[in-house]
């Protein structure tokens, strides 16, 4: 691979009294179809960090952050100085890449120009009545009208399993004979995938915040009449999540600013009442009860931001109880602060990167009426079901070809074994899937943070040390390992201020931030 120096301007983004990076990145062909090696190529965009003792330097550590469709580039670029602890940073080479069809390498781009918003974008979060159902339905299908006709040929070659082929050849290329790898969310299932296509060239591999490989694909029998958002339950897993902020909320009192008398929770079913039947206009948008549903889940994938959270929620409480002007710009601002938009379910450029992995991957239902059905049913397990099951509409006649994906079996034997990662809490890979695999994998190994969000990451120091003294050398930690979390969910920012010297803040405000960034995409952190 031919490095060459990147990204200076980004070299102080590094712990307090650690020496400037330096970025390196490399562009890396590989074929556009892994049965066709010598046919046509597409390229991989790479960045490392290279390891700053290399006298005693490992290897690389390569990265997925998740989506499908995030950039591994730019999770390398803003989190990979702050990673686990400073002996990992100094013994491996950092390394994130972007995955075939997204962002800087070869991208699958379905509209004229990367930030063309195509006719697909609906300013919904999920479909309720009859009418938004059909425009959802017409949006669906531009977006896969556009993508058949503009797509390409890599349009049939967007599989996870595309991706792993690929990340193996990324490993070799580097020089390493085994992965050592630590995906993230959606980054779990390309983790689990190429374990299980390549067990004997596993060194390391992390997999947090895991999607449940079966659940993802096929889905287990009789499951297939289920859209794969729905299967993953990632419904309840927001659920079970934002019942732990109310208890928490509820326990601080007055250091919670959406605390009531007669609970966080019943005052939250009363605010999404209130909007459901008389939604806020916010200079002629209508910020309704799915809006306050899609905003709550943002803030769940990060509980070092709850606090903002609670606050944003009583200024909307008061602004939908019929606040002044004053009070909508004030929420408004917040909102804005926070990556929060007007549009809702996020359409983005981009948007079909997520749709061309995912609908490879999985079975799916080819009605829409599936998803009226899976939506109806699942609401009434958790406010966030609709939102889920919707996420996937438009896998119903998805123009793409499934035939790289890999569906299985799950249950290979690698060289070394794989460590698995969960919180208590996580709102969109709920810790079932993670306790899934590690029960499919041989001699796999579960760690558990007992906190809330959405991975372990930057959440608990000790965990992260129990992470990387396994990517260092092999050590799993102890059968049923738990960890506390070090940061209290509703610190104020001022008192997180405060905790925040030293670079195990700096990187919890770094996690939270990337985080809220895409909080729009559900898997997408």
């Amino acid at each position: 691979m031919a490095w060459s120096g990147c990204y200076r301007w980004l070299g102080d983004n590094v712990p307090p009294g650690e020496p400037p990076i330096i970025y390196e990145c490399a562009t890396v062909p590989v074929p556009l179809d892994h049965d066709d090696p010598r046919g046509a190529s597409v390229l991989i965009s790479v960045v490392r960090i290279p390891a700053s003792d290399r006298a005693h330097r490992i290897g690389s550590l390569f990265l997925n952050p998740g989506g499908p469709g995030g950039s591994g580039v730019d999770f390398a670029l803003f989190a990979g100085p702050y990673l686990y602890t400073p002996e990992l940073r100094a013994r491996f080479d950092i390394v994130g890449f972007d995955p075939r069809g997204i962002a800087r390498s070869t991208q699958l781009r379905c509209t004229g120009s990367p930030r063309q918003q195509g006719p697909w974008f609906v300013p919904l979060v999920w479909p309720e009545s009859a009418a938004e159902t059909d425009a959802w339905a017409l949006s669906d299908a531009a977006l896969q009208e556009d993508c058949d006709q503009r797509g390409g040929r890599i349009l049939d070659h967007m599989s996870t399993a595309d991706v792993a082929r690929d990340l193996d050849l990324l490993r070799a290329a580097v020089g390493d004979e085994q992965l050592t790898y630590a995906g993230y969310s959606y980054g779990s299932y390309l983790g689990v995938t190429y374990a299980n296509l390549f067990p004997s060239r596993v060194r390391a591999l992390v997999v947090d915040g895991v999607l449940d490989p079966v659940a993802w694909s096929t889905g287990d029998p009789g499951q297939q009449v289920e859209p794969f958002s729905t299967r993953l339950r990632s419904d309840v897993g927001s659920r079970d999540t934002l019942a732990e902020f109310f208890r928490l909320c509820d326990e601080a009192g007055d250091g919670c600013p959406f605390a009531a008398p007669g609970g966080s929770s019943a005052r939250y079913d009363a605010l999404e009442a209130r909007l459901r039947a008389h939604p806020v206009d916010l200079d002629g948008f209508a910020y309704d009860h799915r809006f306050l549903v899609g905003d709550t889940l943002g803030f769940l994938y990060s509980s070092p931001e709850w606090w903002t959270l609670a606050d944003l929620l009583a200024t909307l409480d008061e602004l939908s109880a019929g606040g002044s002007a004053s009070q909508r710009a004030a929420f408004e601002e917040k909102r804005r602060s926070v990556g929060s938009g007007h549009s809702g379910f996020p359409r983005y450029p981009g948007y079909e990167g997520f749709a061309a992995v995912a609908c490879a991957d999985s079975d799916n239902p080819t009605s829409v009426a599936a998803w009226s059905a899976a939506a109806a049913d699942r609401a009434l397990v958790s406010r966030f079901g609709p939102l889920w099951t919707w996420v996937s509409s438009v896998c119903n006649d998805w123009p793409g070809s499934q035939q790289d994906r890999f569906v299985g079996p799950w249950t290979a034997r690698t060289a070394n074994p794989v460590l698995v990662a969960s919180t208590r809490f996580d709102p969109a890979t709920p810790l079932h899937g993670a306790q899934r695999v590690a029960g499919l994998l041989p001699g796999s190994r579960l760690l558990t943070v007992e906190g809330w969000g959405h991975t372990t990451l930057f959440l608990s120091a000790a965990a992260d040390a129990a992470v990387a003294a396994y990517l260092l050398d092999g050590t799993l930690p102890a059968v049923g390992a738990r960890f506390s979390q070090d940061l209290d969910p509703l610190a104020p920012p001022a008192a997180a201020d405060a905790r925040g010297a030293g670079a195990a803040a700096s990187a919890s405000t770094l996690r939270a931030t990337h985080l809220m960034s895409l909080r729009g995409a559900p898997y997408g952190r």
